[in-house]
């Protein structure tokens, strides 16, 4: 069976199992949660007119569409297996390059996706390159001093090397 690499979401063992861990709490002790909420919301009489049950019925509605996003993502999910060598570039790495022509001008990215940084805070602010796109397109399976060039989307050639590939802990 082959996989549509354009609908992966690319995520190491720890996010896989992160995401796992949380929808099976959604699914089970927090439905569960929400649940009895709502009954003792009901319990107070007239519901027109009562904060607690709307405010419960609201935290079952965001709940049920993390569930629905959790299982969407985890439908799609490749695992990322651990590269041959250290250096090498592959989802779930940290990638560091530097631009030809400007050896200081380096930029750090994550090659996985947005979900592995919806898990830690700390690094939401982390740019994010999946394998699909062209410079992840250009750096996957390379190693550190390897040097490419791809097309950017604005159609100019970009040319850079790889100077740090490091395991992605978030």
């Amino acid at each position: 069976m082959s996989v549509n690499t354009q609908n992966v979401v690319w995520l190491t063992q720890e996010a896989f199992d992160k995401l796992q861990d949380e929808l099976a709490y959604l699914e089970g002790q927090g439905r569960e949660e929400v649940t009895a909420k709502i009954a003792a919301a009901r319990e107070e009489g007239d519901l027109s007119e009562n904060g607690g049950y709307h405010a419960a019925r609201e935290e079952q509605g965001q709940m049920e569409d993390r569930i629905r996003v959790l299982k969407d993502k985890l439908s799609k999910a490749q695992v990322g297996a651990a590269p041959a060598h250290d250096d090498e570039v592959s989802p779930g790495r940290l990638v560091t390059v530097a631009y030809f022509g400007d050896e200081d001008d380096t930029d750090t990215f994550l090659l996985g996706s947005r979900d592995l940084l919806d898990l830690d805070d700390s690094v939401k602010d982390l740019q994010v390159y999946s394998p699909q796109s062209p410079i992840g397109a250009a750096v996957v399976g390379r190693r550190v001093g390897d040097e490419v060039a791809y097309a950017a989307p604005n159609g100019k050639k970009v040319e850079l090397t790889i100077i740090k590939v490091e395991p992605f802990s978030g």
